[in-house]
């Protein structure tokens, strides 16, 4: 029971940070304001560290960081009005990618509601329909009940952001703290549902006719026991795998069978293997329109799907009619299908199957321009990738360099390279970092950014700097919106109406004044590796800008209404003969 227990009176405030601290939390991200004032004022005693972003966005993204590179949930405060609406994009965000996340904001007095009272919006209809949940608290008593709750809710089945809107009111009357035991809440969601025998053979007989099967993993694997599930799956029956950006890490990368991210922007051997397989098993995705929407995706394959989200699975059941599909926890389910082969002595023969997907991957590597007079992205990338410590955590913000990290960084564990992948939020990738960083104090943290994304929340060069958290930001500075300028190439006659930055300033001066302790500029091929290995090598906060070519372009690309087998390799993607 909590030392604050008792009949002693506390004011809703002291309730909601005790409820914090119960529920293990470390940190939170905010920026404060009236209506908020009495929760900060108590956090400001409490053991609960208080990171001041650069604006409630940034908090809310922070928050999400904290919760993309952990198994916790994070949490951003925040004040009424325009500062809980600020977090709307970064709710969103996490609502796409089904990333837990707890933001509490203060409100007007209860007796203001539903008045044109100074900064006071209806927080349930702007949020209803971006948020797992929306809790309006109207009663004191129901304070500590409200935030054990919504902490466990937001983790539990398809996690999603949760939203706490408290009165101001409320935070200032006081009442009895009752300490409840967390697992009063954490049990109302726990996941019973197992296969049964009849369906793990009927799974087994569908897979045992396929010669060629391939594993489909998505973000629901993202997680420690999710990634030992379909690791141990793996090891009883070496199935190539493809996965989805927010699955990066969940199965090693470096492993020959494991062929990275499938989709529009997939690496070459994920878009050439899914254009062969018969049995096509996918597990925690959400059936992405760039991966699922290409004419032909997996027409001539059997399908076998799992997934916690019921309406999800339903709608694949009426779109793609799967041999197999079960509603329910992917880490459950797969060490069922794992326990019923291991009493069964079920094995598959796919070695032939597997050498080549191997071989797949060896001779239809990803490539880029090397004789370009400028840096290439894709050429930093590729070299960082080989430079990495294997406990380095990325965050990207969105774009053509958010691509080519996923496309050339090879992630060995889960939950080590964060971005936003639904809603493809640009300026998330600082923010991000930050939390990931508070997190995992003692980890590397590099957020790989380019100048668009880099621009749209800047104020975290102040934040990371002046707190002097040790965040690493790869800059890669092309002078445009890469992404957007290569579709006007392509699709607009070569006119860049409103993507390009000709003339724009020394990001890596900013990061001085902001006190980062290691900040540089270059743009010459003869200063990369030395470069690199130092803004690694260094201590504190710290900023590498590289100008790059804004002609480069992303390969390869399957264009919106083609099918895999129309994938454009570029003019560097070639196949090596063995």
């Amino acid at each position: 029971m909590s030392e604050h227990a008792g009949n002693n009176l506390l004011t809703g405030a002291e309730i909601l940070v005790h409820s914090l601290e119960d529920l293990g939390v470390r940190c939170i991200f905010g920026y404060t304001g009236a209506a908020i004032l009495p929760v900060m004022d108590e956090l400001g005693k409490s053991s609960i560290k208080i990171m001041v972003n650069a604006n409630e966005q940034c908090s809310a993204f922070s928050a999400a960081g904290y919760s993309r590179s952990s198994e916790q949930v994070g949490v951003a405060i925040v004040t009424s009005g325009p500062a809980i609406t600020n977090t709307l994009t970064a709710v969103a965000d996490s609502y796409a990618d089904s990333i837990p996340l707890m933001v509490i904001a203060g409100q007007v007095p209860e007796h203001k509601l539903g008045t044109d009272s100074f900064q006071h919006i209806d927080v349930a209809s702007v949020f209803g329909p971006t948020a797992k949940k929306v809790y309006s608290v109207k009663a004191i008593n129901n304070i500590e009940s409200v935030i054990k709750d919504a902490y466990f809710f937001a983790t539990s089945g398809k996690p999603g952001p949760v939203i706490i809107d408290i009165p101001l009111n409320l935070q200032q009357k006081a009442a009895r703290y009752d300490s409840l035991d967390l697992a009063l809440f954490n049990k109302v969601y726990e996941q019973e549902t197992h296969l049964n025998d009849a369906q793990c053979k009927q799974f087994f007989d569908l897979i045992k006719q396929a010669e060629h099967p391939l594993l489909y993993l998505g973000g629901g694997l993202n997680t420690k026991e999710g990634s030992r599930a379909i690791t141990r799956f793996n090891a009883l029956f070496n199935i190539p795998s493809v996965n989805t950006l927010m699955a990066k890490g969940v199965i090693d990368e470096t492993n020959p069978i494991a062929l990275g991210m499938l989709g529009m922007f997939g690496t070459p051997y994920a878009n050439k293997i899914i254009q062969e397989n018969d049995f096509f098993f996918a597990i925690g995705v959400r059936w992405d329109d760039r991966v699922a929407e290409k004419v032909g995706f997996a027409i001539h394959a059997d399908i076998a799907f799992i997934d916690i989200h019921a309406e999800k699975v339903q709608q694949i059941r009426n779109e793609r009619r799967p041999k197999f599909s079960f509603i329910g926890n992917a880490v459950t389910t797969l060490d069922d299908l794992c326990d019923y082969a291991e009493n069964q002595g079920i094995t598959l023969s796919l070695d032939a199957w597997a050498d080549h997907a191997a071989k797949l991957k060896r001779t239809w590597p990803l490539d880029f321009n090397r004789q370009a007079t400028k840096i290439q992205q894709a050429e930093v990338l590729e070299m960082l990738n080989k430079m990495l410590s294997d406990n380095a955590i990325l965050t990207t913000g969105v774009g053509n360099h958010q691509l080519l990290a996923a496309q050339y960084i090879r992630s060995k564990k889960c939950k080590s390279f964060l971005t936003c992948g639904s809603f493809g939020t640009m300026g998330s990738g600082m923010p991000m970092a930050l939390g990931a960083q508070l997190a995992h104090p003692e980890a590397m943290v590099v957020a790989i950014d380019g100048d668009g994304s880099f621009r749209m929340n800047m104020g975290e060069l102040h934040t990371i700097g002046t707190n002097a958290i040790p965040v690493k930001i790869l800059l890669l500075n092309n002078h445009a919106d890469g992404m957007v300028y290569n579709l006007e190439t392509t699709a607009y006659g070569g006119r860049h109406s409103a993507t390009c930055r000709p003339e724009d300033v020394d990001f890596s001066a900013m990061a001085r004044l902001c006190a980062f302790t290691f900040s540089q500029r270059i743009q010459k091929r003869e200063e990369l590796k030395d470069a690199l290995q130092a803004f690694l090598d260094s201590k504190g906060p710290s900023l590498l800008e590289i100008l790059t070519d804004i002609d480069e372009v992303l390969y390869p690309v399957v264009r919106p209404g083609s099918s895999y087998a129309e994938m454009e390799l570029g003019p560097y993607i070639h196949e090596i003969i063995e």
